[in-house]
């Protein structure tokens, strides 16, 4: 098969049931060759049969070793790297006067180093191509953030502002960033938070709060959230554009939160707090 055309794409957190699965599948409908990657291979097994998707690797975005190993292992490969989606993360669930500091850390590890590690990795390369684009997954919950998950907002926000910096300084690179926001799409994330939820020592403060704590890691998944394979066609038929956008959101929420972002702080704190049964 002639490969030399085809556009290489690297996806972080392509397990099973996740939007990076979905996103690996669409950026291989499209034709494009696909590295997909996840912290084991066997939490993405369903992707090795499907065609252009050539190359699993085990990728645990925590490692500096390991993100350097895997962009040599894929140029090596390919000969390039056209396009990195830096979409691996975790949430974090809880109250902020109470959950564990090393909860916090690792959820900037993983949600904010991890992608600073993967593009610092990978630029070099790419500009020396004078060519590429960054792909970096945040969420509308930086539009308005609520309680319950205070952490994985501030970890978003802070990719946000990171993404808004790169754009500006890697387009004299020939590098295109774009943010990628999902609103509300069904996957895998409300099990995942409920399984770190459960790792949580147990509230003094919030006690009472456990139950609205518990329903936050949900309320993405609700009927009218978008399937991840919409979310993820939309999503790469815009980043495959010539000129892609610098920002694109999708997704249940994608236009309400962008209404509430720029609501009187009065108004969204009712807002929200009836929304995640905070009073």
């Amino acid at each position: 098969m002639e490969t030399f055309h085809k556009q290489v794409v690297l996806v972080t957190g392509c397990s099973t049931g996740g939007i990076g699965n979905a996103l690996a599948r669409a950026f291989a409908a499209k034709g494009c060759l696909v590295v997909a990657t996840a912290r084991s291979i066997s939490s993405m097994a369903d992707l090795s049969g499907v065609p252009d998707v050539y190359f699993l690797q085990e990728l645990d975005v925590l490692s500096d070793q390991r993100v350097r190993e895997v962009v040599a292992n894929v140029i090596d490969k390919f000969g390039r790297i056209d396009v990195v989606v830096n979409n691996a993360g975790v949430q974090c669930l809880g109250p902020l006067a109470e959950v564990p500091l090393s909860e916090v850390e690792h959820t900037f590890n993983t949600n904010v180093f991890g992608p600073m590690r993967l593009i610092q990795a990978v630029v070099p390369h790419m500009a020396s191509r004078k060519k590429g684009k960054i792909v970096n997954t945040g969420s509308v919950t930086v539009l308005a953030p609520g309680p319950w998950s205070g952490a994985y907002s501030a970890s978003k926000s802070a990719l946000h502002a990171l993404t808004d910096t790169l754009r500006l300084e890697l387009k004299p690179l020939g590098i295109d960033v774009i943010n990628v926001v999902p609103g509300a799409v069904r996957s895998n994330i409300g099990d995942s938070a409920i399984a770190n939820y459960n790792k949580m020592p147990e509230w003094k403060l919030y006690k009472k709060y456990e139950g609205a704590i518990k329903e936050r890691a949900y309320f993405s998944q609700g009927p009218k959230a978008m399937t991840s394979e919409e979310f993820a066609n939309k999503t790469v038929a815009a980043i495959l554009k010539e000129d892609p956008p610098a920002w694109f959101s999708e997704g249940q929420y994608s236009t309400i939160m962008a209404i509430v972002y720029h609501l009187p702080i009065f108004i969204k704190d009712f807002f929200l707090k009836k929304a995640m049964k905070c009073s």
